[in-house]
């Protein structure tokens, strides 16, 4: 089982580490996407620099990796007592994979992405109610990291609604799951908060955020 698990984990790593921006900006602007923008390997640099349509690729192969990685990995080993635990560990490990991925100097996105196809997976109405104010509040301030902060505090609360009021059996484990995603979302966000702080964070469609 040992085995099995360190398998999962490191499948779920290299699944998160596939630098799905990087590869896009290599692919159309013949450069490092870290070297133009905000300098961040994720959609929403990809779109600010080559616009919606790579943004949106990117975006749906980030979240693909999150939900593989959860949803695949740990059923090809059928020995565990406790899936949703192996299910979890495979996801964490996607995410970390994205945010350090190996493929491109340990240097990758903020994980938002893939936390998201990670959740989307184990919490699909969590998620979307999660989504929901995401988009409401990208579309109300048109600052990124603000919904994506936003976020990282939502699922969490979301997922205790619905244990509270509409599914008792609701494992704990995952709220605490979405509880330590959401605190990796503030931490590769940690220059965003600042500049939020500041005033200076630059709202969507303008060239750095």
């Amino acid at each position: 089982m040992i085995a099995g698990t360190a398998a999962v984990l490191i499948l779920g790593y290299l699944t998160g580490s596939i630098p799905t921006a990087v590869w896009a900006g290599k692919l159309i602007i013949r450069d490092d996407i870290r070297n133009h923008g905000s300098g961040n390997a994720g959609a929403t640099n990809v779109f600010r620099v080559m616009g919606w349509k790579p943004a949106l690729l990117v975006m749906i192969i980030d979240i693909g990796k999150g939900m593989l990685s959860v949803l695949l990995w740990p059923c090809l080993f059928h020995a565990y007592p406790d899936l949703l635990t192996v299910q979890i560990l495979a996801g964490s490990a996607a995410v970390l994979g994205h945010i350090w991925t190996v493929f491109a100097g340990f240097r990758g996105g903020k994980g938002v992405g893939t936390a998201f196809g990670v959740l989307l997976a184990l919490a699909p109405l969590a998620s979307a109610a999660t989504l929901i104010v995401w988009i409401a509040l990208v579309a109300a301030f048109r600052i990124v990291s603000i919904g994506s902060l936003a976020a990282g505090i939502v699922f969490p609360l979301a997922l205790t609604a619905q244990r509270h009021w509409l599914d008792p059996d609701l494992p704990q484990t995952l709220i605490w799951t979405g509880v330590v995603l959401g605190v990796l979302i503030f931490f590769t966000h940690r220059r965003n908060i600042v500049r939020l702080l500041q005033g200076k964070e630059n709202r969507f469609g303008k060239e750095k955020q």
